[in-house]
């Protein structure tokens, strides 16, 4: 007889996308590719030098007990931007959290850029994601990730859940930055507190490598225009940028104000749209 938990397990949404590009001649190009279960990637259209990738996940979002693996490689020289077609919304969950794993590899002399949209926790969302990045030392890499605790547009609030994130990224095979976010229980609580997010319900980050203090400078010029809250700094031979704002429009804006500051390639289409 089958269990309800069987049930459960049987009916979860699973995807994966492995695959790598190359550079020949100066022009980037994919190479290997695996899909499965709900998860895709498309590439739009051929660029100059670069290639862009978009995610899509078939499933129309992630919920409790789902799993989702990104396998990127980026090859020598050679330059890639990645971005998904929409933001990706985290549902309620009573039984196991969702689980998200991402391995981004970038090779001697390339380029990668991650810039998904935004991932928005529902009210009793989920989830634990992992992020392993591997770069050469001489590769350079734009990583952006925003979480949104609740469609405020829609009058909805994160209350409660269970949110896990753990970054670890290595350059050269050296670990130069690790962080585990944990929050869990009465979230909508936490948030308000003024160590926390002050009542904010937008979250970001902005990695940025290789980043000195002249990327700290040309991003604090345009401080006065920020909605949110905005800190930047430098360290082991990156810069990073902090946000939080009650607003995840505003926060939105503030990372296209700091990207566009980054010294990087253009935004994606689908960022400006």
């Amino acid at each position: 007889m089958t269990t309800a938990t069987e049930v459960f397990a049987a009916n979860r949404a699973v995807g994966a996308v492995a695959f790598d590009v190359a550079s020949a001649d100066g022009v980037t190009r994919r190479r290997r590719l695996h899909e499965s279960g709900s998860l895709r990637v498309r590439f739009p259209s051929p660029e100059a030098e670069g290639l862009s990738a978009v995610f899509v996940n078939t499933a129309g979002g992630i919920a409790g007990g789902d799993r989702f693996e990104f396998d990127i490689s980026v090859g020598d020289g050679a330059r890639l931007t990645v971005t998904t077609a929409a933001a990706e919304k985290i549902y309620r969950s009573h039984g196991p959290a969702a689980q998200l794993a991402i391995a981004l590899r970038a090779a001697a002399d390339s380029h990668l850029v991650w810039l998904p949209q935004e991932t928005i926790l529902f009210d009793q969302a989920r989830v634990s994601r992992k992020i392993d990045i591997d770069l050469a030392r001489s590769a350079s890499l734009l990583l952006c990730e925003i979480v949104v605790f609740g469609r405020a547009a829609m009058g909805e609030k994160m209350l409660a859940g269970s949110f896990i994130d753990r970054w670890r990224v290595r350059r050269g095979g050296r670990l130069v930055f690790a962080e585990t976010v944990r929050l869990d229980g009465d979230i909508g609580e936490k948030l308000g507190r003024p160590a926390i997010a002050k009542g904010g319900v937008a979250i970001g980050t902005a990695l940025i490598l290789p980043g000195d203090e002249a990327v700290v400078r040309r991003i604090r010029e345009a401080s006065e225009s920020f909605g949110g809250e905005v800190g930047v700094s430098c360290w082991n031979g990156f810069a990073m940028a902090r946000f939080c704002a009650q607003d995840a429009a505003k926060l939105r804006a503030d990372m296209v104000a700091v990207l566009g500051r980054a010294g990087g390639p253009a935004l994606p289409r689908l960022w400006l749209n």
